[in-house]
């Protein structure tokens, strides 16, 4: 159970770097229904992190990535009015890369997947958290790449 859980949910995250592109996913579905972020998604009862991301990737945007560093650890928590967590994540973060030159496509979970330079993401009104992380993505992914 999603909402209103008894313990956090883990989830995984994609920051999937081209240059100073990164994906982008429009939410299909709740939370942030309707708003951009990074594509990624909860991670399956015997499935590894690596697994978990690359799958997700797969299934809202068609990608076939490899997974690279821990970019961040963040924790999500929504509340309602009356104080109770209707929602809460711990989301790893991952700096990623595409395998081959498969067109981006969105899916299942994504209403919607694009390419962005890293100067517009105010554009689509990404949460400041997100932008912090794909900021310290770039600067990772100029360290090791």
């Amino acid at each position: 159970m999603r909402s209103f859980p008894d313990r956090p949910v883990v989830g995984v995250g994609a920051v999937i770097l081209d240059g100073d592109r990164v994906v982008l996913v429009k939410r299909g579905q709740p939370p942030l229904q309707g708003e951009w972020s990074l594509p990624g998604g909860v991670v399956e009862l015997g499935e590894t992190l690596e697994d978990a991301v690359a799958r997700e990737v797969l299934e809202e945007t068609g990608l076939d990535i490899d997974v690279g560093p821990v970019v961040e650890v963040v924790d999500r928590v929504h509340r309602v009015t009356d104080g109770r967590v209707e929602y809460h994540y711990v989301i790893i973060d991952y700096l990623c890369t595409c395998r081959d030159d498969r067109p981006l496509v969105h899916g299942s979970d994504a209403a919607d997947a694009r390419w962005v330079q890293a100067a517009d993401l105010p554009t689509y009104r990404v949460t400041a958290r997100v932008i912090a992380v794909i900021h310290k993505a770039l600067e990772l992914s100029v360290r090791n790449f």
